[in-house]
């Protein structure tokens, strides 16, 4: 049986190339089963770049053989009579059964390509170390947060298939950003969350109306004297939904209350209308002083939910250095015993440097370089340990290439760093009868020490 239609030397290049990338293919993906390809960009290069080339080979067939057939329309004489498909023949059904499962294993790479790269780009792996400069300072934070072992995918695509649309134009579009350079510097904060969908994805692991009852949570600062005194403060967290009066901090979240607000700014600091329809229905409006009807027209609408103070808890930077350095001295990782231990990691974490090697490096020797100049000489393991703290503290919290230090993402969930709760709740926004959202910080917490 002459095969003239499949001589043209695309149509050659295109049963090699297919043959060719679906071997490479299956081998690199049972490596990566095997685990012996943990470089992240293995994904981009089996799931993405291989199944490319497989598709381009399938394609140059169809191209080769609409090409020859031309040729062999103009010039008849170079080819004899098509054969017939005679399937009483064996060699025309091994022929067949052949082609039959070639386009079987076919299908089956496309599919399984198609949906590894869908998999693989929901990835931690994709999201953070092969969009690696914009996404480092979220990548950073979500692994040292306590949400690292929640995959990207699981808070930033709401379900259904609207929400995996959303999700992957919006990829498109990053992407775009990436290629060209463009992305903002900072990334903005809640940038590309589903619309209207947080309260949803929270509420898959988060029940609000489980907290019953208050907690006691403690909070110690330090001082930058030579013994890093202490100063403790404890409150009591009025934690649970309750409707029977608003002193609850979760009362927002209460399905049966429904808060909505109006933003002018992009990261939602700035709420100079309220609108709160209670439990039994009753609606009652808040707005700021100074507000015309026109600010509120040009606002953006937004229905509250949990990330509306929650809005740092997947990827957190530290508002403050000194924030940074009490949590550490609380936790151990700093030991306390050592003289100006505050004071001196504050020095260190705050000062400029021109990328994060350097940081790292002048964050060692200064410490070191300090400690041999006290009478009392530190131990070496106690610095050690309270060198890497450090280290760790920088290394997740400044990202100079993409601006982001401490505080460039405002934190919500309170008001000692930002306005927090205080963007609604300064005593201020008033309702047409005269009441107001209150600023009682009893409302959410009681001063026990």
């Amino acid at each position: 049986m002459k095969r003239e239609a499949l001589s043209h030397p695309l149509a050659v290049l295109g049963v090699v190339t297919a043959t060719a990338s679906a071997v490479v293919f299956f081998a690199l993906l049972i490596a990566m089963i095997a685990g012996l390809f943990p470089n992240p960009y293995a994904g981009l290069v089996v799931f993405i770049a291989i199944p490319a080339v497989f598709v381009l080979g399938l394609l140059l067939i169809p191209l080769g053989v609409s090409l020859r057939r031309r040729t062999l329309k103009r010039h008849p004489e170079t080819v004899s009579d098509w054969p017939v498909i005679d399937f009483r023949r064996t060699s025309v059904r091994r022929t067949a059964l052949v082609i039959t499962a070639l386009t079987a294993v076919n299908a089956i790479i496309v599919l399984l390509a198609g949906y590894g790269s869908l998999h693989w780009m929901e990835s931690p792996q994709f999201c953070g170390q092969v969009c690696h400069t914009p996404m480092h300072p979220q990548f950073s934070a979500w692994q040292g947060g306590m949400h690292s072992r929640i995959a990207c995918a699981d808070c930033h695509i709401s379900d259904g298939a609207e929400g995996f649309a959303y999700a992957k134009l919006s990829g498109v579009r990053q992407l775009w950003h990436v290629i060209r350079n463009s992305y903002p510097q900072p990334i903005a904060p809640g940038a590309h969350m589903p619309p209207g969908a947080q309260a949803r994805i929270c509420a898959g692991c988060h029940n609000p109306e489980r907290i019953v009852g208050d907690r006691v949570k403690v909070f110690r600062e330090y001082a930058e004297d030579e013994t890093n005194s202490e100063t403790m403060s404890a409150l009591q967290m009025h934690l649970s939904v309750t409707t029977s009066s608003e002193r609850a901090i979760h009362w927002h979240a209460n399905p049966a209350v429904r808060v909505e607000y109006v933003a002018t700014d992009a990261e939602r600091q700035t709420i100079p209308y309220v609108k709160v329809t209670n439990a039994q229905g009753q609606v009652k409006e808040y707005v700021a002083p100074d507000t015309s009807e026109q600010t509120i027209r040009d606002g953006t609408r937004h229905v509250m939910d949990c990330v509306d103070c929650h809005n740092t808890v997947g990827h957190p930077i530290s508002q403050t250095p000194e924030r940074a350095i009490d949590q550490a001295i609380a936790a151990a990782t700093v030991n306390r015993e050592l003289p100006f231990a505050r004071r001196e990691g504050i020095r260190l974490v705050k000062a400029d440097y021109p990328n994060q090697e350097a940081a790292l490096r002048a964050i060692d020797e200064g410490l070191r370089q300090f400690y041999k100049s006290q009478a009392k000489t530190a131990d070496d393991q106690t610095l050690a340990r309270a060198v890497a703290a450090l280290q760790d503290i920088y290394r997740r919290n400044v990202f100079s290439d993409m601006k982001v230090t401490f505080g460039s993402y405002p934190d919500n969930k309170g008001h000692m760093t930002s306005n927090g709760c205080f963007r609604c709740h300064d005593d201020s926004h008033a309702a047409k009868d005269g009441s107001t959202i209150s600023a009682d910080c009893e409302y959410c917490h009681k001063q026990l020490k």
